[in-house]
């Protein structure tokens, strides 16, 4: 079967200003591209019409197709793994630490290839993008599971006509596809990095999911998910802002937060009067920046496929299905990870033959795999020597 066109950029029927957060085409396609899927059969049953996955590369094809690596971006990432900021790209690269030319993953020596994730709003097809009546889906847009976004992801592999990916790699929600990519395509996977992530959701990351949905669906401007025909300005930003404050404190480290801010006030503005301390004006900041750049209703879609993720679900098991992974694998956990701690990480070497299992010693937390690390830029440049 010949692989489907590349390359088409979406257009939008919607009248008025695109909501905030969300890419759109008005602002202009960056490094991106675009494979049309067609229509996705999803694990609920629901069909999801006339997708579309975004995604950015980097680097050279080889001929045989041996040297293609797979990133997986987090919750709030994207496909722009390398590269500054602009107009249509809100963040500079998430991973440049990691990947680029010289770097562990060597762009002058790999293919690389950065989807973003089927739900997301940076281009590949989510709750802000439009639906085939012309308007947003909003809240018709259908549940997703780390399954389904993997199968997306797997329409690449096919239309670069490859065979197996050289590695995958992924962190936090990253690290979730990664292994399900493992799971269900294991001759296609030559290696594995799963960094920050597990092999489940565990009970705390889905209670705080839980109460991070509850905020944003609770916000009088989220409309029941339909707000996109606000006024510029509107819709569940102050929701949403919230959800963040509480997701970011469970990314860092009560320690970290201590010992850069104290008690101390912010600037000249007293607390006891009504001013703010130094660690709620991080808060506000971070939850700021979050609101600028994403969708709510994207958010809600992809903490909800968090939530389901059990690699084990249907397949007799974690272990059954952590048995049935092939590549070379290396696992890391974070030694302060409050919301993917070690114990949790440490299920999935445990149940696949042969895998090499680190950790690192960091007092940001979960965070700490998007920050710079000599340890694990060293265990991924062996990893891709073996």
């Amino acid at each position: 079967m010949s692989a489907p066109p590349a390359d088409r950029l979406p257009t939008s029927a919607r009248r008025g200003a695109p909501p905030a957060g969300a890419w759109h085409p008005e602002l202009g396609r960056g490094d991106r591209r675009f494979l049309p899927l067609g229509a996705i059969g999803l694990e609920s049953g629901s069909t999801l019409p006339d997708a579309l996955l975004a995604y950015e590369s980097w680097g050279t094809l080889a001929a045989d197709g041996s040297n293609a690596i797979l990133v997986l971006h987090a919750l709030t990432g994207d496909s722009h793994v390398i590269g500054p900021a602009g107009p249509a790209h809100p963040t500079a690269g998430w991973w440049e630490d990691l990947v680029g030319p010289g770097r562990p993953i060597d762009t002058d020596r790999w293919f690389v290839i950065a989807p973003n994730v089927l739900g997301g709003c940076q281009g590949s097809t989510g709750p802000s993008s439009t639906a085939p009546d012309g308007r947003a889906w909003g809240s018709r847009f259908p549940a997703l599971t780390v399954r389904d976004q993997v199968a997306a992801e797997h329409a690449l592999l096919e239309h670069l006509g490859l065979e197996r990916w050289a590695l995958v790699i992924g962190g936090s929600m990253g690290g979730m596809r990664a292994l399900e990519w493992a799971v269900t395509w294991p001759d296609q996977v030559e290696r594995l990095a799963v960094i920050a992530s597990s092999a489940r959701a565990s009970a705390d990351q889905i209670a705080w999911n839980s109460i991070q949905e509850t905020v944003i669906c609770a916000d009088a401007g989220f409309a029941g998910g339909d707000y996109y025909e606000l006024p510029a300005g509107q819709g569940p930003r102050r929701g949403l802002g919230i959800a963040r404050r509480i997701a970011h404190t469970t990314y860092r480290t009560a320690h970290e937060l201590e010992e850069r801010f104290s008690n101390r006030e912010q600037d000249q503005e007293d607390p006891a009067a009504g001013g703010r301390h130094q660690v709620v004006s991080y808060l506000d900041h971070h939850a700021d920046k979050l609101v600028a750049r994403f969708d709510a209703n994207s958010y809600l879609a992809l903490v909800r496929a968090m939530s389901t993720h059990d690699v084990g679900r249907g397949r007799g098991g974690i272990g059954a299905a952590l048995g049935r992974v092939r590549a070379r694998t290396l696992t890391v956990a974070i030694d302060s990870d409050r919301l993917f701690p070690p114990a949790l990480v440490e299920e999935i070497p445990a149940g696949i033959p042969g895998a090499r299992h680190r950790e690192v010693h960091c007092d940001q937390g979960h965070d700490g795999f998007l920050l710079p690390s000599p340890e694990l830029s060293g265990w991924i440049r062996d990893l891709l020597t073996q």
